[in-house]
């Protein structure tokens, strides 16, 4: 069957078998000494950006005396590195970064929180970039509780959550929101972020979902709609649903993104962002990117890029050029708006590499952002997750430890206090 073409019960079908062989992989990636942490503790959160209700979980790994000075309330409290899991928004868990996390913690001292946002095909775009959003607001919300540093946080993410390292900061801007459904500008939404709660990420319902009015003036009888498959009433929700994003404000200052809830006083400060191996342009087909890469034997299947593609990119009818998808291709006046600190790891023997580098010229040289730029020489995508029980991924920790130091120097560290953090 033509990709694109298979129902939505086959693509959960498949889903579901690609995640039990993913999972066994990761198993295997884990028994690799040293054994990466598990989560010190989960919180579950309810999702209020995306008007797809629900609730979805955080994991927090954090540092060897975080519990003992939260209890005491002494001492600093821990900066924040919100990281987004890879997997094509289909598959993957968010313990699959356990060892960058493990890094972070203990190079950086920091507490990681690891958003197990929903996935793919159950819930397609932009579920995932909603559902990170939630996550910096509810991490700002909570940072007395949790003991954070809202000041500090910085965002991380590997392949599919590369792309929601820069997704989710475009998704906190809330542009998309100041506009009608028609594309009509919302004028004096009134303070700056406080803009009604119009929901634009889908077009009008198709037209086979409007019926047709057999009412009298006076009738109070509502015709009922026949809905033909999910993603139209997940698309006719959106156009209808509610969404926190209304009440958020986000703007820059001094190189980094402030973001508040009207209502709120926690604000929260994101000063940078490490992105791995990220797609950044979904206007590009499969075939331009395949063509890009210089060893075809290291590419991923068309199996699971197909897989990804028809999970998350609905409905048909999506813009592949949308902000929330390809940030590659956003308007410059929002990407301006993303911390001037980005570093990003891209990777010689990756289908992504192409569009990643043209991203980073356009980020550091029309923007002028601070992109410190690393391409691994010799390894395809997702390399540092080689399912081998028997030893790391080469290189992986010493890539982990560059970005490490540049997040030390987006956090402000003291480059002797605090740098032998253990977990």
């Amino acid at each position: 069957m033509p990709a694109g073409n298979r129902p939505r019960w086959m693509l959960h079908i498949q889903a579901q078998f690609w995640r039990v062989l993913m999972g066994i992989g990761m198993m295997l990636h884990k028994l690799a000494r040293p054994l990466p942490p598990s989560p010190s503790f989960t919180r579950n959160i309810d999702a209020t950006v995306s008007p797809l209700k629900g609730k979805f979980k955080l994991h927090f790994y954090v540092p060897k005396d975080y519990h003992r000075r939260r209890k005491l309330k002494g001492g600093k409290r821990y900066p924040c590195v919100i990281n987004f899991h890879g997997g094509g928004f289909c598959l993957g868990t968010a313990t699959d970064d356990a060892r960058w996390a493990h890094t972070v913690v203990e190079k950086v001292g920091a507490v990681v929180v690891s958003v197990a946002y929903r996935l793919a095909p159950e819930f397609p775009f932009p579920t995932a970039v909603e559902d990170g959003a939630d996550a910096v607001l509810y991490l700002a919300q909570y940072a007395d509780e949790l003991f954070l540093d809202s000041s500090r946080f910085a965002l991380s993410g590997f392949s599919s959550g590369g792309n929601m390292s820069f997704t989710v900061p475009l998704c906190l801007q809330g542009e998309l929101f100041d506009r009608l459904p028609d594309g009509t500008k919302i004028q004096n939404p009134g303070r700056r972020g406080s803009i009604p709660a119009v929901n634009i990420l889908a077009a009008p319902p198709p037209a086979h979902l409007t019926a047709p009015s057999s009412q009298t003036p006076n009738s109070s009888r509502v015709p009922l709609v026949r809905q033909k498959s999910r993603i139209e009433r997940i698309q006719m929700l959106r156009q209808a649903g509610v969404s926190s994003l209304s009440l958020v404000s986000s703007y820059k200052e001094n190189g980094v993104v402030n973001v508040a809830t009207e209502g709120s006083t926690a604000e929260a400060k994101i000063r940078g962002i490490v992105s791995f191996y990220p797609p950044t342009d979904y206007t590009r087909t499969r075939a331009q990117r395949r063509a890009t890469c210089s060893r075809t034997d290291h590419q991923l299947p068309a199996v699971f890029t197909e897989l990804f593609d028809d999970s998350y990119l609905q409905p048909p009818s999506l813009d592949l050029s949308h902000p929330w998808l390809s940030p590659g291709v956003a308007p410059k006046d929002m990407l301006v708006a993303l911390p001037d600190d980005i570093v990003m790891f891209c990777c010689e023997w990756d289908m992504l590499l192409a569009e990643g580098e043209a991203f980073r010229d356009k980020l550091q040289n029309d923007l002028g952002k601070r992109v410190h730029y690393h391409c691994v020489p010799g390894v395809p995508h997702g390399w540092d997750k080689a399912p081998n029980p028997l030893r790391e991924s080469p290189g992986a920790r010493k890539q982990y430890e560059v970005a490490c130091r540049e997040l030390r120097r987006m956090f402000d560290l003291d480059s002797d206090a605090d740098s032998n953090v253990d977990v």
